[in-house]
């Protein structure tokens, strides 16, 4: 479907350069260093080439976390002219600072505010819009179900059944589950998950808003949870040593069994291991409250400084075309933000969008939805406490100092 010499061509660097400046030119830096992605990117660049031919594109490609650190350095200096990037705070610490465009233009001039009603507001922010959404995703527990068969094991409703599932597999030497914390982000998956579960969706973002002490009771009984899956050695060994990438073999050899993760994980399945996955919901904690997921935004914006608004303002609206937005999410194998676009027919896509369909709302994700000075020290404090739970007063401590002098 795409050119392998074309592929080729475009090399993984680390840090783009941003280009000559021109009136006919456009200067991309993006994040799309996985295979889905940067094939799904390359071929809305070619595309978006031959529909203009009189503007000269160039096309950037960074590793994913090395973006995240560069992204700073280009928005404050001679700045590339689109950028991808994340919605909800990620983006909001951005347009703050006044380093993001004003696109509500393109909004307008495209019937977005109808297309993409389900992402909209997480792009908006004081009734402006700031980006362009390309895919959304669920989070959840993508597992062995032939290891769950073999051990007599169902999906769990609940978290007792998950406890029960970890002590199940530990009696028959396999690791629960997987996880790889070397880059933090995925530990706050589950601090998400178990908060949004012990407290509902509202609780969790004022939490995330910094409205709430991390010292306080209720921030406690998450972790008293998560403790309780750290004391039933639900994960595997060394996590920290593992990026989310290097903890994958582990569930494909069949040494772990579940990966709580994003579906951004699907296209990376072995050949012979396909047949052996399938997804469950994270299961109830407290059955009066919400079910609410994570379902990350990703997003292409232009930055304040770009040199060729106009150029950039065309590339947003060709990403929000219906077929690109199918295109390109046929590829991720996620979800389309596009109302007339439809997802590819596949098993995890259909229950992720019946399981967002249901949900009393969504969040973005923890490094999403507070700012990036708390996510950090936050997720530190997660990674140590998965390694060292008796610590947990000193990690609190510590992010309620954090909080009080970053929100307060």
């Amino acid at each position: 479907m795409f050119r392998t010499a074309l592929l080729a061509s475009l090399a993984l660097v680390s840090a783009p350069l941003v280009g000559t400046v021109g009136a006919n030119e456009l200067v991309i830096n993006a994040n799309t260093s996985g295979p889905a992605p940067k094939a799904a990117f390359t071929q809305v660049v070619d595309e978006f080439k031959a529909a203009n031919p009189d503007i000269d594109v160039s096309f950037n490609i960074t590793d994913h976390e090395a973006y995240k650190t560069a992204i700073r350095g280009w928005l404050t200096a001679q700045a590339p002219d689109v950028v991808f990037w994340f919605a909800g705070n990620r983006m909001a610490t951005f347009v703050d600072r006044g380093l993001l465009e004003d696109v509500s233009d393109v909004w307008d001039a495209n019937d977005m505010h109808e297309n993409f009603a389900s992402t909209r507001d997480s792009l908006t922010i004081d009734g402006k819009q700031w980006g362009v959404p390309y895919a959304f995703y669920q989070w959840g527990v993508y597992y062995r179900k032939d290891i769950f068969d073999e051990a007599g094991l169902s999906e769990p409703e609940t978290f007792d059944d998950l406890l029960n599932i970890c002590a199940v597999l530990r009696e028959k030497g396999i690791a629960p589950v997987t996880i790889g914390t070397k880059f933090l982000w995925t530990a706050a998956g589950w601090f998400d998950y178990l908060n949004l579960r012990t407290h509902g969706l509202e609780f969790h973002i004022d939490l995330m808003l910094g409205k709430i002490p991390y010292t306080d009771d209720r921030v406690r009984e998450t972790f008293a949870n998560w403790r309780k899956l750290i004391d039933a050695e639900c994960y595997i060994e060394n996590h920290t040593s593992y990026s989310w990438q290097e903890a994958q073999p582990f569930l494909y050899n069949g040494q772990a069994a579940m990966y709580l993760i994003g579906n951004f994980i699907t296209p990376n399945f072995p050949e012979g291991v396909q047949d052996k996955m399938d997804f469950f919901q994270f299961p109830v904690i407290d059955p009066d409250v919400p079910i609410a997921e994570d379902a990350p935004t990703d997003t292409i914006h232009i930055p304040a400084r770009a040199e060729n608004k106009e150029n950039a303002r065309k590339f947003l609206a060709f990403v929000a075309q219906q077929d690109q937005q199918q295109a390109i999410n046929a590829t991720l194998l996620n979800i389309p933000p596009h109302k007339g676009a439809s997802a590819v027919d596949d098993k995890y896509l259909n229950e992720g969008q019946a399981m967002l369909a249901s949900a009393a709302g969504t969040a973005q994700f923890y490094d999403r939805d507070t700012t990036p000075e708390m996510a950090k020290i936050g997720m530190e404090g997660f990674q140590e406490f998965m390694v060292k739970p008796d610590n947990l007063d000193a990690i609190l401590e510590r992010l309620e100092k954090a909080r009080a002098r970053i929100f307060e």
